[in-house]
């Protein structure tokens, strides 16, 4: 994953959340328990220790106890699997099951599912084809989503669309998820198979942004497969510049 960071909406000047917010609060910080490295918690992902004193993800950051953090990078947290980094961040000897990594990415996706089902009934989402293409046309989008198996003829129509409004009206491209199958996607919906889907550029964009930039750190959010890979505008990457930046 070596792309550009490219941000849409209320995000385009301060992308990573480190200026202060209307209330004068900066982002948070913690330390990367396997890097050493301090970074805004918006790029880590906490771990707590469960009922039964393993480890367990915090996805919502809202478990109690000791939290511990870790990059939001597929890498990091098999640094901190493999240097036994848990049991130092907790003090205390601290189990990790075999499957952490598999349950902590499994918790990623769902986060970034469910906010498509918000960002729908907030009226903040477009789904099918005609509605997607309708509001390329005439509005800023914050991301598109593309079903992981649907046509390149269908994805390059709302693509250009979109790229053309950017330009037009000189606005961020909105950046591209393709990870979920159409099936996937449908559920998400709460419809039948779902092909092509938009988040528009409002108050669901930032929660997203959040989720999507942690996901990025697990899986392509644009398939290698897609033959049409290099038009499409990868949002996030893990390794995109210093938290400082």
């Amino acid at each position: 994953m070596n792309a550009e960071l490219v941000i849409s909406g209320s995000e385009a000047a301060d992308p990573l959340g480190l200026q202060e917010d209307r209330r004068g609060h900066k982002g948070t910080e913690r330390r990367c328990v396997a890097s050493g490295e301090t970074r805004e918690t918006s790029n880590m992902i906490r771990f707590v220790k469960g009922p039964a004193g393993d480890v367990v993800p915090d996805i919502m950051e809202k478990l109690p106890g000791r939290g511990v953090w870790v990059s939001a990078e597929k890498a990091m947290l098999e640094k901190a699997i493999n240097s036994d980094a848990f049991s130092r961040g907790f003090k205390a000897k601290s189990p990790v099951d075999d499957s952490l990594l598999d349950l902590t990415t499994s918790l990623l996706n769902r986060r970034v599912l469910s906010l498509m089902t918000m960002s729908l009934k907030a009226g903040q989402a477009y789904i099918g084809f005609d509605q997607v293409k309708s509001a390329a046309q005439g509005n800023p989008l914050a991301w598109r989503i593309e079903a992981s198996d649907g046509s390149a003829g269908g994805r390059s129509k709302i693509r250009v669309l979109t790229k053309s409004f950017a330009k037009e009206f000189d606005q961020p491209e909105a950046g591209v998820i393709g990870c979920f199958s159409s099936a996937e996607l449908g559920k998400a919906f709460g419809r039948n198979d779902i092909v092509h889907a938009a988040i528009k550029t409002g108050p669901m964009a930032k929660p997203f942004n959040h989720a999507a930039r942690r996901l990025s750190g697990f899986c392509d959010l644009v398939p290698e497969f897609w033959d049409d890979k290099e038009h499409e505008v990868t949002k996030f990457s893990m390794r995109f510049i210093s938290d400082k930046g």
